[in-house]
């Protein structure tokens, strides 16, 4: 869930776009309003030196316009950051909608949605994110072509959590490797902090490999049918940052990480499919780090939904989109080496690749 106090404190006085501390000089931020179907959006395009802007759609009920404009801000840089480290021909750029996913969606509402993204011409390309699904993407197709995540049978990838979840799998493995000297999660303990498509299948990957499995989330219900499918153990909300174990994975929104609860975490290693998993990176990596703890980068390791969509504008291929998935591993042995060589967090060592790759693409274009 989303640690709205954290963002706060970050966020300027006056709510504005270029006074929003999580302003990094983006190129453009769109509202959208359309009262007969009540969409209130906003859509974030970071950069798009590597080619357009791709990012899911996130449908959140926010506790002010204030709070979603930080969060997409804030999304829309890590997507950048993320296609860059990926090696993706693609730009960052995010979007929101205000309102509660389950009550306030309506098909009508998406293809409304769709319509403003097809006004910037292909600048920006959707797909689903948290609170959306395949069924919305199909509705915003039919106001644009500009949308990816599309079902199997209109050519698109369906779902992909899967895919998503398998790259948080390698890159875990790639941490367990660095801190440990085997890859091997047997015996591990790992506590999964948010079980929907992502979380799920990453539960299901860290069983299949024989890790003792915490859980946590907010939909209880659900959280009930994972622990009895997986054999994971149910904890509290707050519980998650107190237990004794290897590895946390952050699979819920993003902020979860902060000052307080860092220094709760027993743990060795942080790798979770989360976005923007510290509340503030320039703080609390380096705390993480302080502390003995291995942060494998969000923005690399859960890097395979967006190599899912990115697929698809090529011609979906299942196989490929995990094998590229796959090559997650190696690069995040490789952010490990240059962060220690250089004595940086992983976190900046993620970062400094993606930002010498898009420099090297201005200069070229220059």
């Amino acid at each position: 869930m989303i640690e709205v106090k954290d963002v706060k404190k970050k966020k300027s006085n006056d709510n504005s776009v270029f006074g929003n501390s999580s302003f990094a000089e983006h190129e453009q931020v769109m509202f959208c309003y359309d009262k007969a179907t009540g969409l209130k959006a906003i859509i974030a395009i970071h950069d798009t030196t590597l080619g357009p802007a791709l990012g899911g759609t996130r449908m959140w009920a926010y506790q002010s316009e204030a709070d979603a404009l930080t969060d997409v801000l804030r999304l829309s840089r890590g997507m950048t950051y993320k296609a860059a480290i990926s090696g993706l021909g693609l730009g960052g750029g995010k979007a929101v909608i205000f309102g509660d996913a389950k009550t306030d969606k309506t098909p009508e509402m998406f293809r409304r949605y769709g319509q403003f993204i097809e006004s910037l011409n292909g600048k920006y390309i959707t797909a689903e994110d948290v609170g959306t699904s395949t069924s919305d993407m199909v509705a915003v197709r039919d106001s644009t072509k500009y949308v990816t995540g599309l079902p199997e049978t209109m050519g698109g990838g369906g779902d992909p959590s899967p895919v998503t979840a398998y790259g948080v799998f390698m890159g875990m493995k790639a941490a367990t490797k660095e801190c440990w000297g085997s890859d091997s999660l047997a015996g591990k303990k790992i506590a999964i902090q948010g079980v929907g498509h992502v979380g799920e299948n990453l539960v299901r990957l860290v069983s299949e490999e024989g890790a003792k499995v915490f859980i946590t989330d907010i939909n209880q219900e659900h959280l009930l049918s994972i622990s009895q499918k997986y054999a994971a153990e149910i904890v509290p909300l707050e519980g998650i940052y107190d237990l004794n174990v290897d590895i946390y994975a952050p699979c819920a929104l993003g902020a979860t990480l902060n000052t307080a609860n860092i220094k709760r975490l027993k743990c060795k290693v942080i790798a979770g499919a989360a976005n923007n998993q510290m509340a503030d990176e320039s703080i609390h990596g380096k705390l993480v780090s302080d502390k003995g703890i291995l942060y494998a980068p969000d923005f690399l390791i859960n890097a395979g939904g967006l190599i899912n969509v990115y697929s698809e504008l090529k011609g979906y291929d299942r196989t490929e989109a995990l094998e590229q998935a796959k090559k997650i591993y190696d690069t995040t042995l490789e952010i490990f080496k240059m962060a220690k060589e250089e004595g940086i967090t992983p976190g900046e060592a993620a970062r400094k690749i993606a930002e010498l790759r898009i420099a090297a693409a201005r200069t070229v274009g220059a």
